[in-house]
């Protein structure tokens, strides 16, 4: 099958992953690895597995953008900024990791479809990707009057980065329990669990439904989205049966990473790095048969 090729924006741990997941697609190429630090563990990742690297940034790919047709942006919401407006003059479609929200926001199980042609995608949080698709099961299902989101993850798996935009993954999250999930409202919480050593994120997810007798459709629409996550995040899975109590429905998950450049305790980090390679797989594929 043709492949697209691919740049990565950001050699950090988050584009470092991304790279192992994008060597075994079917339909992306490694075209580039961009940073602007050249002693990075990921930019010597990549040259060492044979990929074009550069190292004075967004930069030094507009002097060769023929390397690269998508691009998957793993830096910081500011730098975005800087890095959308030139890709869009350069006719690139972006995946942007980062809490920037430029674009629309996107789970691949729920929304891919219509945002697919987007020039700029957002990927939410990693919350938001383990526990939004379960409001929307439910809600396709019964109408959610509201719904409430506890992610817990490994203080370990977070970084600088994900210490300093606390307040934003839960304005980000819970806006997305709405817009994409379909609550009527939303709310987000994160813990960051020290226990050593380290646990694998968990997810609660509590919802308050419209009405009661729909609880058999409910569950096998709870079942069928977690299946369909775990093709792009094998380590996705409930940890018990849903609990249902009247109006209130409560759901029990766990990410385990796939261990690709993360520990795999670390499946807040994993479940972003995999459905952004899943976004960029449909996105490939369209640009694909645009060509034939």
């Amino acid at each position: 099958m043709n492949k697209i090729k691919v740049g990565i924006i950001g050699s950090g741990n988050i584009g470092t992953d991304l790279m192992y997941k994008i060597e075994r697609s079917n339909v992306l190429e490694m075209g580039v690895m961009i940073g602007i630090d050249p002693r990075s563990d990921g930019l010597k990742r990549a040259r060492d597995r044979g990929y074009t690297i550069i190292d004075n940034g967004i930069e030094g790919f507009q002097e060769q953008p023929e390397l690269a047709d998508i691009l998957f942006d793993a830096t910081m919401a500011q730098a975005h900024l800087h890095h959308s407006e030139i890709l869009s003059k350069l006719n690139k479609q972006v995946i942007d990791l980062t809490p920037a929200g430029l674009g629309p926001f996107v789970v691949p199980v729920v929304n891919l479809e219509e945002h697919v042609k987007a020039p700029n995608v957002n990927m939410i949080t990693c919350g938001g990707q383990a526990t939004i698709p379960i409001v929307h099961a439910i809600n396709r299902i019964v109408a959610v009057e509201y719904g409430e989101i506890v992610a817990t993850v490994s203080s370990k798996s977070a970084g600088p980065g994900t210490r300093a935009n606390i307040d934003e993954f839960t304005r980000t999250t819970a806006k997305g329990i709405v817009e994409i999930g379909g609550a009527k409202k939303g709310k987000a919480i994160i813990i960051l669990n020290p226990a050593d050593p380290p646990v694998c994120m968990r997810d609660t997810v509590h919802v308050l439904v419209e009405r009661i007798g729909k609880e058999k459709e409910i569950i096998a629409s709870i079942r069928q989205i977690v299946t369909e996550i775990q093709k792009y995040v094998p380590g996705y899975r409930l940890r018990t049966e849903p609990l249902i109590d009247g109006k209130k429905i409560t759901v029990f998950l766990e990410v385990e990473g796939a261990g690709d450049y993360f520990p795999p305790y670390s499946g807040n980090l994993d479940i972003m790095t995999a459905a952004a390679t899943k976004v960029g797989e449909e996105i490939a594929k369209m640009q694909l048969k645009q060509l034939t």
